[in-house]
């Protein structure tokens, strides 16, 4: 610096804030947790008086290990939600909740056990259901933890619970209203069984994976035609559960499928097919069948056309029909008819069927009224077949570890044995396991209880329809709203073709279906099921007090039932509820019950992923419906799953997981946050290091914004607040902007559209602040004295501040909170505890908007002339420029109304009409305007560095007048 120049900078009005450009959020964020806790903001917000309520039902996760990135996206979209709601001037509550019982809890008490040598079964009951009551209460804890630590609040200090003690009297409550109105019944179906838990499934228990099976063609002969060209000619058929063939009954073959007879005329060596055998196959797939068998087209012929009559008149054998050893078991004749299920796409052109094992066929056989003749009780809870079964008694379909047992071998060796065989194979395909254990499923026929979904409840509460099938589908299109709409068809198919509801599971940790069968009686009899009020009464006391162990107790049936029936007339009945009933019964003791719940028993929302359309959306329909008459909820939220990176789904083997634990170590709970409300939640979400580093990258961009706002506040108050009229009119185009988008912002939190909001928040703040007006206010902000313009500036930099730190808390909590405190510091503030301001009508002026509009577009045209100048070296800064620029008549009128050169950042500028000179600059998307390059004349101000005529001729030495008067 020589020594005729002057340092002014610390004239300048520089941007003064503590507000550190590094956020620290992993360090920083627990504090603002114990500083909300300290305060109270949940309670704090409930006082607010005469606010609508808003009511976000929790769908309960399971309480049983960490929380996983799926569980993170579910709770923080829930609390993006309910903060928006509430700061948009609801009381938005928000009750977390957990399930608590159920298999998952049972199995990992009894892998304890395993391990210490323990059998499970010569624990008393009531012991066992204590550990799994201690089990998820010590993870209810842990899990609460780390939600808390993403943000999320809500009631923490007292959750709903399924294993409430009152939770569990009004589960058993809910239950006996099914056991009232005449829906409940016990009933004998094929059901998804496992093996290996040794319970029935519901569907949102059973997920699909490849699996490889077995698979076999099978000999069934043809006897009883009196037509020599059919009788011992056989019918094939062709299976991937070769462990359902002694289950066999029938046979079945399609109306509209072209059968003809085909002889064997030709093998190899290795063949289970004889030279003069005869077989009845689809023509479609004959080939395909022979094939398997290893005969080639020359090893075969066609005799003739097997008819629908022809048909008609066929009896089957099964194949091991007179086996040596088999006592009589399959020497009945096997029924053989049309149905409907048979196809030729695949297979042989018939089916075998085994009823007690595969619903197509049990339902084929329930409306021909002919179950008892087919049902088999052949299969035994643990997978084995019983134990006097001839051949197979005690083999296993799966081992206790679920991978392939005895049984499909031991079956398959007798088939061939008894020349049952025609070929075999193995074929890898999709196939149910179950999503807790991981083993496969199998249909297995078993009592069970259902709910019946097309019988009429008859309580009265017929406004949407008479039964709950009725109920649910009027609910699902007249009463509530879906985002995305999509979710309203699955869950509309889904319940439309669903089955009745089976409610019963085989185990100890959960609600007991609270019921007594009459003895001696059948299950159609009317007087089966006690249906006592009084008794229910004592149920449900003893469970509010004791909670659902008091079933268990010895004794229990004596105690509820004597003085009002005689005990030794009736059985206990000990199978416990679905957890998905458990699940679905929540809003009667949460937001019905609850002093906090909602004003009428409903949620304005439920919010889960795609995959509770079958499971907890789907069972608190039919519950609500069963016992409401209507949906418990009016609108529905889903979102899609977790992804990597690259799309895969995520897997521990793979190691392609991300912890949210980690990921809040790393970068803080506001990344992870700001990483939801940056994706599309209605499809499958990806994330991963380089994902959350572009996250990151977005995050310190807005952090930046928020600084320079906080640091050009310094010492604002009252007195420097200009009104709308005395503004520049750059600064009533900000005004304008805030006024459109407050209307965005409330329109898409109402929408719960997060990626629309913080979309165009981040726009306008990285582009129409950071990038527009921010840059071009600098000069006057850290330049003018007390000017008109810089009070202008700064009371709309106050009123931005005031939204955008409201309009973005929902989604950036913590860091808003940071935002909000260094202006608004004390022990109980807090940006949670505000709504968003409103914003005035008188702000929203589209004329000016169009104006600006203009404006902008010829400002895009001269700082792409001045880029072009900075990248030759021209100049060093666009204040060394003083550029012409030529556009038509009504837009230099426009241009000339306002300082031209500084929205362009020059220390001069020439508006002209003139036609522009060849080799101006242009823009192919902008026609008519053009810019011509030219140095700004005069010396450089050493106190605002613009270049103008009148440097030097001022007081203070080296400056242009308007920073001379600044000076003063």
């Amino acid at each position: 610096m020589s020594d005729n120049t002057v340092d002014y900078k610390d004239t300048l009005n520089l941007p003064k804030t503590d507000f550190p450009m590094r956020a620290g959020l992993p360090k920083r964020e627990p504090e603002w947790l114990e500083r909300w806790a300290e305060i109270g903001i949940y309670d704090r917000l409930r006082e607010k008086t005469g606010r609508e309520s808003f009511t976000l039902h929790d769908g309960p996760p399971y309480a049983n290990g960490n929380l996983h990135i799926g569980h993170a996206l579910n709770k923080i979209l829930k609390d993006m939600v309910v903060r928006s709601q509430q700061m948009m001037g609801k009381d938005a509550r928000y009750i977390p909740g957990w399930d608590c019982h159920g298999l998952p809890i049972e199995w990992k008490i009894e892998e304890k056990y395993r391990k210490k040598g323990r059998d499970k079964d010569a624990v008393p009951v009531v012991e066992f259901r204590q550990e799994c009551r201690e089990f998820a209460a010590g993870w209810v804890d842990i899990q609460r933890d780390e939600f808390k630590r993403l943000g999320i609040t809500g009631k923490w200090e007292n959750p709903y619970l399924t294993m409430d003690f009152h939770s569990e009297r009004v589960i058993a409550a809910e239950f006996q209203k099914f056991l009232m109105n005449g829906t409940l019944y016990q009933g004998s179906k094929p059901v998804m069984w496992s093996p290996i838990e040794k319970t029935a499934l519901a569907e949102a228990e059973v997920e699909y994976h490849d699996k490889e099976s077995f698979t076999v063609w099978v000999k069934f002969k043809v006897v009883g035609t009196g037509d020599v060209t059919l009788d011992s000619a056989k019918v094939v058929i062709w299976t991937t559960t070769p462990w359902t063939m002694p289950s066999n009954k029938a046979v079945v073959y399609g109306a509209g499928i072209s059968y003809g007879l085909y002889e064997v005329i030709g093998r190899p060596e290795e063949c289970w097919a004889k030279i003069g055998e005869r077989f009845i196959l689809s023509d479609n797939l004959a080939e395909d069948v022979f094939g398997r068998a290893r005969l080639d087209t020359t090893m075969f012929r066609r005799l003739c056309d097997v008819t629908q009559e022809d048909l008609a008149k066929i009896q089957l054998l099964h194949p091991l029909y007179g086996a040596e050893g088999g006592e009589g078991e399959w020497d009945d004749i096997r029924d053989f008819r049309a149905a409907d299920f048979v196809t030729d796409t695949e297979g042989t052109g018939f089916v075998h069927c085994a009823p007690s094992h595969g619903m197509e066929e049990f339902e084929l056989y329930r409306d021909l009224g002919m179950l008892e003749q087919v049902i088999t009780y052949n299969v035994m809870e643990d997978g084995r077949f019983r134990a006097d079964l001839p051949f197979f008694g005690g083999k296993a379909i799966l081992k206790p570890n679920g991978k392939e047992g005895n049984a499909n071998g031991a079956i398959i060796e007798k088939l061939a044995e008894v020349d049952g065989l025609l070929a075999r194979g193995k074929i890898k395909h999709s196939y149910p396991h179950s999503w807790r254990s991981k083993a496969p499923v199998i249909y297995r026929n078993t009592p069970q209880w259902f709910a019946a979904v097309d019988k009429p409840v008859n309580d009265g509460l017929d406004t949407y329809g008479k039964t709950i099938r009725e109920r649910a589908l009027a609910s699902i299109d007249e009463l509530v709203t879906w985002t995305p709409p999509t979710g309203r068809n699955r869950l509309y198919s889904m319940i439309e073709a669903r089955p009745d509801w089976v409610l019963s599971r085989q185990r100890a940790w959960g609600v007991p279906l609270t019921c007594f069968t009459k003895n001696g009686c059948l299950p159609t009899d009317d007087d089966y099921l006690l249906r006592n009020e009084v008794v229910n009464a004592r149920v449900l006391e003893a469970f509010e007090v004791e909670g659902a162990d008091a079933w268990y107790v010895d004794g229990a049936k004596e105690r509820f039932l004597s003085g009002i029936v005689d005990p030794e007339e009736y059985t206990q009945v000990f199978d416990i509820l679905d957890v998905w009933f458990d699940s679905g019964s929540t809003h009667a003791f949460v937001l019905r019950d609850r002093e906090d719940g909602s004003d009428d028993g409903m949620a304005d929302l439920y919010l889960e992923g795609t995959d509770q359309h079958r499971g907890w959306f789907h069972s608190s329909m039919l519950q609500s419906c069963g016992t409401q008459g209507r949906a418990p909820y009016r609108g529905v939220l889903t979102h899609g799953f977790t992804l990597d990176e690259k799309g895969m789904k995520m897997s521990k083997s793979i190691g392609n997981t991300v912890s949210p634990d980690d990921v809040t170590k790393q970068y803080g709970a506001d990344i992870l946050r700001l990483w939801v409300a940056q994706s599309d939640y209605t499809s499958d979400l990806r994330i991963g290091p380089e994902i959350l580093k572009g996250v990151a990258d977005s995050y310190r961009r807005l952090r930046n914004t928020m600084r320079f706002m906080l640091g050009s506040l310094a010492d604002f108050s009252e007195a420097d607040r200009v009104v709308l009229d005395a503004m520049p009119e750059l600064e009533q185009w900000v005004l304008h902007r805030l006024a459109e988008l407050d209307e965005t912002v409330r329109k898409g939190y109402k929408a719960y559209d997060f990626q629309g909001v913080f979309q165009v928040l981040f726009q306008f703040a990285t582009v129409d602040l950071s990038s527009f007006y921010f840059d071009i206010r600098k000069d006057v902000l850290y330049c003018d004295g007390d000017t008109r313009e810089r009070r202008a500036a700064r009371t709309v930099l106050d009123l931005l501040y005031h939204r955008l730190t409201t309009w973005l808390a929902p989604i950036l909590s913590f860091t808003m909170e940071e935002v909000w405190l260094e202006r608004n510091p004390g022990a109980d503030s807090s940006v949670h505890l505000v709504d968003m301001p409103q914003t005035p009508a008188t702000w929203s002026n589209p004329e000016l908007a169009a104006k600006w509009a203009s404006i902008r577009k010829v400002r895009r045209v001269v700082t792409g002339a001045l880029e072009v100048e900075r990248r030759e070296k021209n100049i060093g800064s666009s204040l060394e420029a003083a550029p012409v620029v030529y556009v038509e008549a009504y837009l230099a009128d426009v241009l000339k109304s306002v300082t031209f050169a500084d929205l362009c950042i020059t220390s001069g500028i020439e508006v002209s009409t003139d036609s522009a000179p060849e080799g101006a600059f242009t823009l192919e998307d902008t026609v008519g305007i053009s810019v011509t390059f030219a140095k700004a004349e005069g010396a450089k101000c050493e106190r605002c560095w613009k270049i103008l005529p009148d440097v030097g001729q001022h007081g203070h030495a080296g400056v242009c007048g308007r920073c001379d008067a600044a000076l003063v």
